[in-house]
């Protein structure tokens, strides 16, 4: 089979590597927000994007409910080693099928309301989780999520804002059952870290604006409490 020849010489490596390798998948979440909300592609990867810098140089980083893992290729190339945990089956299988050997991670099949993981971490995250998960649950969770961190392990939780909820899809809505406003998250994470800090983000930027104002918030958390 011929193959195709670019009028411009330094797009040809993507016509070749296209028929080298194939094409990439998004993965089922990414694949059903290009078909239904493309633009919710920019702003979920732009979340990872701040992950991934404030991550940066860590040796093994933990993600709680990567789905489908569309994004965490984004901090897997700023750190050591990465691990990524869900705990539906489904997600897991797809993230397995379409694994490549350049960027091999292990993505393993876990509840974090049943445990730990095991292993040893410098750090953790989670992103678009902790919403998910009953209020009464929520310290179990998060006290599993962060168990292997070591001493100097840090941790970044982010969701959307209980203020950005009247406005969130129907589809959403039917997940969210425990969003939080920035103050109260700072609380939550203050339980399990000396240092927390917070940032909110509208869209794809992430700032330290008014967070009464924001569709989402991070907590990092430093100096984990015994």
């Amino acid at each position: 089979m011929d193959t195709p020849k670019t009028k411009e010489a330094q797009y040809q490596v993507i016509v070749e590597a296209a028929q080298e390798r194939g094409y990439e998948t998004l993965g089922l979440r990414g694949s059903e927000s290009w078909y239904q909300d493309p633009k919710h592609i920019v702003f979920r990867l732009s979340r990872y994007k701040f992950v991934s810098k404030m991550l940066s140089g860590r040796n093994h980083v933990l993600e709680v409910g990567c789905g489908d893992a569309f994004g965490t290729r984004i901090v897997q190339a700023e750190v050591g080693k990465l691990t990524a945990i869900d705990f539906d089956p489904v997600f897991i299988e797809d993230v397995n099928k379409r694994m490549l050997p350049r960027w091999q991670f292990d993505a393993r099949v876990h509840d974090m309301l049943d445990g730990p993981v095991a292993g040893n971490f410098d750090a953790v995250y989670s992103l678009d989780v902790l919403e998910h998960i009953e209020p009464a649950k929520e310290k179990l969770f998060l006290k599993n999520a962060f168990e292997p961190l070591d001493v100097n392990g840090a941790a970044i939780i982010g969701l959307p804002s209980l203020e950005s909820q009247p406005y969130a899809s129907v589809q959403s809505k039917l997940g969210h059952i425990n969003c939080k406003s920035a103050p109260d998250l700072k609380k939550l994470m203050a339980e399990f870290f000396h240092n927390v800090f917070i940032f909110s983000m509208n869209d794809e930027v992430v700032h330290t604006g008014f967070h009464k104002m924001a569709n989402y918030v991070f907590a990092i958390g430093a100096g984990k409490r015994s």
